[in-house]
């Protein structure tokens, strides 16, 4: 089946928070144009239009920021006005949204029910922890507005999940954040490593995450995954459940885990569209969706060669035992580029270290799925 997705910024780098480690607002102060704003009805209705007239199977949706409900619900709803309108194929139609959850309201979490969007809520752990490095422009904590958020989600049965920021102070404390969830019974989680700014030398920054810390956040966090599935008590982390597919044979849902990149078509707010969501930078723009099709924007030189900057293995990589599981990880945590070449993951050493540990219950627990 050919599957199509859109990762799209209907608000460009506007957002109501002013997150300590937010690598997008990095990237538009990198960007000769900075932030683009709030996207036009107009390039919705020929964004949607483009996609759906490709020849794909699917098409997913997905909408980020920034904080994508600065757009407002209007905007959304004509999102699925026109989905409908141009969706004579009966092309299958997925939507999803990841938004920081304070601006949530009955409204908003109605319309997401009803629409089916497949909702990510970045929350970073109880309120000590989570206001630490997601404050607004006023430096007030938002824990209370995203768990606010997140009631209204539970009471409109909207499909949710939480995606955690590991910074240093989460590495740090990573049990009592995986007990909080928990209690919480949210059961569907996915952390991302801290990203310091592209141009920036790593670990310089409070929030920095270090290899050392996250060689021990990745063990700890393992083991309560672990405690959790052989107890009947499964929660979902997406990098460990990808592993565990991995191993049962099929290939990894996230793209950073394939060993190779792919072309995630980012729309900003003007139409420009780039390769990945880390690299919205004016060398990797492929063009304006405005006045390219999807095909065209795919076999842009700029689009090519992000992809074919991937398939360089390093040569530590190509005799390391690990390799066929770990395939070198996201190219973004493979900066600075060496003789224009993706270097080594600065986080090798960490997942050298977890494989050698907890590849074996990891081989277990695939046994397990694959007998159920």
């Amino acid at each position: 089946m050919k599957q199509l997705s859109l990762l799209i910024k209907p608000a460009s780098g506007n957002c109501n928070l002013r997150c300590s480690y937010c690598f997008y607002h990095d990237i538009t102060h990198i960007r000769e144009s900075g932030n683009f704003g709030i996207m036009s009805e107009e390039l919705l209705d020929k964004m949607v239009q483009k996609a759906l007239s490709t020849e794909a199977d699917s098409v997913l949706f997905a909408f980020q920021g920034g904080e994508p409900t600065l757009a407002g619900l209007d905007f959304f709803q004509k999102v699925i006005k026109y989905e409908k309108k141009y969706n004579g194929k009966g092309i299958m139609v997925h939507n999803a949204i990841q938004t920081n959850g304070t601006l949530i309201d009955a409204q908003w979490a109605e319309f997401f029910a009803e629409n089916k969007f497949l909702t990510g809520v970045s929350l970073d752990g109880p309120k000590d922890i989570h206001d630490l490095n997601r404050k607004d422009s006023r430096h007030f904590g938002s824990f209370n507005d995203v768990m606010r958020g997140i009631d209204l989600l539970e009471k409109y049965k909207v499909e949710y999940n939480i995606l955690t920021v590991v910074s240093k102070t989460v590495a740090k404390h990573i049990q009592k954040i995986f007990n909080f969830f928990k209690k919480n019974n949210f059961r569907y989680l996915q952390f991302i490593p801290c990203l310091d700014p592209l141009e920036a030398l790593p670990g310089q920054n409070i929030y920095s995450l270090t290899p050392d810390l996250f060689e021990e956040f990745l063990i700890r966090l393992f083991d309560l995954y672990y405690v959790s599935a052989i107890e009947n008590n499964y929660i979902s982390i997406r990098f460990f459940d990808n592993l565990i597919q991995m191993l049962m044979g099929h290939p990894p849902e996230s793209c950073g885990m394939s060993g190779i990149c792919v072309c995630q078509f980012v729309v900003e707010g003007n139409g420009n569209v780039y390769p990945c969501d880390f690299y919205c930078v004016d060398q990797y723009c492929m063009g304006n969706i405005r006045d390219l099709s999807i095909e065209e924007l795919f076999n842009t030189r700029q689009a090519q060669d992000f992809i074919k900057e991937s398939f360089h293995i390093n040569d530590a990589c190509k005799n390391c035992s690990f390799y066929q599981i770990c395939r070198g990880g996201c190219k973004r945590y493979r900066e600075p580029f060496v003789q224009e070449k993706p270097g080594l993951n600065i986080y090798c050493e960490s997942y050298k270290s977890f494989y050698k540990q907890c590849l074996p219950r990891l081989q277990h627990l695939a046994h397990l799925f694959n007998k159920a």
